[in-house]
């Protein structure tokens, strides 16, 4: 009768608040009782909580001096401006990568303008992390000192062959260390054993930001670094880092630089996002906006070129450079963009063609003319679709590389470890990892990863789980609960917008399809309120509901600004008949 309709997802509903700590902050806050429920859910539990949560700023920035070897990377850096050392600032080439470079170069390029210059490594040629070639060019400009950023706590051996050349090194990272710490003079990551600082999850750029506050309140260079927390915010939304504590203050900060119309390379980068010819957006610029417009563009560079044009775009030195960049990072994400959906249409086309598919447990995949820096996007969208361990590989210099992503609580990096006896080399954390293996062992590896996988792999890890905060009626969803939403924000990880559930909806015979497969509605219930609802990708439920059948919805609240109007919009997250 209908459309085959996709496989179910697991709705959790989160559990209702002691009555006791609800009542206590009801009293004292006396706001809407939905709003009483999702500060609960967020661990906030006190007048004072709920007041700090609601007013993120700079107060709530915390003293950078409080992270260990803060004292010895100033002083080390004061010394190099003292004796007018060149100072090279090395980055890795993704979006927290060039965002750090961007902001410690610019930082540093005020105080000694020509002793500074930066160094993005190139993805195929010296892969991830320090590189050999970057202290080399390091050495050749006469440079003394390296600021490693977003990267290094593992570079044990590029530090002492750094060391070995007269170079020192300041390391400011954010990933977990390994058994051993380089030997530089300062190393600044807040995962490190016996580091004090209150806040840990802070991104690359992050790290990057706590050094020249550091240097600037010691200094008195200017009176105020908060204008570079922009590029900060940018780094935080594109690393999937917690937007929690120290981090949703640093990225309410830089949000609120965006919005004011002062980040010009960002502010260019969303315009080339609109259609041609449409009015420009007056909403606010979103957490959300960064990840999905801004991100891809500066991550087109290093996937498919080079991260150095994205660090120019950053930088936005003169109008020429900005324009150039820009024109060639979009051109860039264009081609960026065909590669994805040439790479994905083949990679379901081999998935659907399989008689194995149907049973399998993982996704191995593996074509030799694939692009490698695209592979890992492929992986995300290939594990978005079937929902499982997946692992998208090509072939580059005589060898099998590629990229791995998860499924949410199933350790990636670990199952891949149990097959190493047929890999060169892996990395990579929980969720996503990358390999590299001799051709000759893909066979043995695929039957290796499969069988590892459907031993450690959870029933309730097989499907996807969307995380409802509360159920709620059609009546329940007013202005001024939305107005207190938008309080929430900035969202992301460990604070995401609120998700509803409503149940037993019917559309009020406005239903229809938009784009390629997205569908608009208006859902409600009789003597309740109608809202306008669009489920993006979701074309396949337009026949029951547009027939008058009931369905239940969980869905976040957005704002819809079109012509100038703006209106209060569903935004349908899974819909069950």
């Amino acid at each position: 009768m209908y459309d085959v309709l996709p496989v179910a997802k697991s709705w959790k509903l989160a559990e209702k608040p002691n009555p006791e700590i609800f009542a206590q902050l009801k009293k004292s806050l006396q706001v809407d009782d939905l709003i009483i429920n999702l500060l609960i859910q967020r661990g906030i539990t006190s007048y004072e909580e709920a007041k700090e949560f609601f007013t993120p700023g700079e107060s709530q920035l915390h003293d950078p001096f409080l992270m260990q070897g803060m004292h010895q990377a100033v002083e080390r850096i004061r010394k190099a401006v003292s004796n007018q050392e060149s100072i090279l600032i090395f980055g890795d080439y993704d979006v927290d990568g060039t965002t750090s470079v961007a902001l410690v170069y610019s930082y540093f390029k005020n105080v000694f303008p020509n002793k500074i210059y930066f160094h993005i490594p190139d993805r195929y040629e010296e892969g991830y992390g320090v590189s050999t070639v970057g202290i080399d060019r390091a050495a050749s400009l006469g440079c003394k000192l390296i600021i490693a950023l977003d990267c290094g706590i593992r570079s044990v051996d590029k530090v002492k062959y750094a060391s070995e050349l007269g170079i020192d090194f300041i390391i400011c990272d954010h990933h977990l260390p390994g058994d051993e710490i380089p030997d530089a003079v300062a190393v600044l990551d807040p995962k490190k054993k016996g580091c004090k600082y209150p806040y840990k999850e802070l991104s690359g750029a992050g790290i990057g930001f706590k050094l020249i506050q550091a240097f600037n309140e010691t200094s008195r260079v200017q009176d105020s670094v908060l204008h570079y927390l922009d590029l900060v915010a940018l780094s935080i939304a594109a690393d999937i880092v917690p937007i929690t504590g120290e981090n949703r203050s640093l990225a309410y900060l830089g949000l609120k630089q965006i919005n004011s119309g002062k980040s010009e390379s960002i502010q260019r980068m969303l315009l080339s996002k609109e259609k041609p010819g449409s009015v420009p957006s007056t909403k606010a610029v979103e957490i959300s906006d960064l990840v999905f417009k801004v991100a891809p563009l500066i991550n087109a560079a290093g996937r498919i070129d080079h991260g150095k044009t994205a660090v120019d775009l950053l930088l936005g030195e003169s109008e020429e450079i900005l324009q150039r960049s820009l024109s060639k990072i979009t051109e860039l994400n264009n081609s960026r963009v065909n590669l994805d959906k040439n790479m994905t249409s083949e990679a379901l086309a081999m998935l659907d063609s399989s008689s194995e598919n149907q049973f399998a447990a993982s996704t191995v995949l593996f074509k030799d003319d694939w692009h490698k820096g695209v592979v890992g996007i492929v992986a995300s969208r290939m594990m978005e679709k079937y929902y499982r361990p997946t692992i998208i590989l090509t072939q580059s210099k005589g060898l099998i590389t590629g990229s791995a992503r998860s499924v949410k609580g199933f350790d990636i990096h670990d199952a891949i470890s149990q097959c190493s006896e047929y890999l060169v080399q892996f990395g990579g954390h929980q969720a996503a990892a990358g390999l590299t293996l001799l051709p000759e062992n893909l066979p043995a590896f695929r039957l290796k990863f499969e069988e590892v996988v459907s031993a450690m792999i959870r029933e309730e890890q097989k499907v996807e789980e969307i995380l409802i905060d509360l159920e709620a009626e059609p009546a329940h969803i007013t202005p001024s609960l939305y107005k207190m939403v938008k309080r929430f924000a900035p969202f992301g990880p460990g604070n995401m917008a609120p998700v509803f559930m409503s149940r037993g909806l019917t559309d009020s015979g406005y239903a229809k399809l938009v784009g390629v497969n997205h569908l608009k509605m208006k859902l409600g219930k009789p003597h309740q309120p109608y809202f306008d609802a669009i489920a993006f990708n979701k074309g396949e439920f337009f026949a029951p509901v547009s027939q008058g059948m009931p369905v239940d919805v969980c869905f976040s609240l957005d704002e819809n600004h079109w012509n100038g109007n703006i209106s209060l919009q569903w935004m349908i997250k899974d819909i069950k008949i």
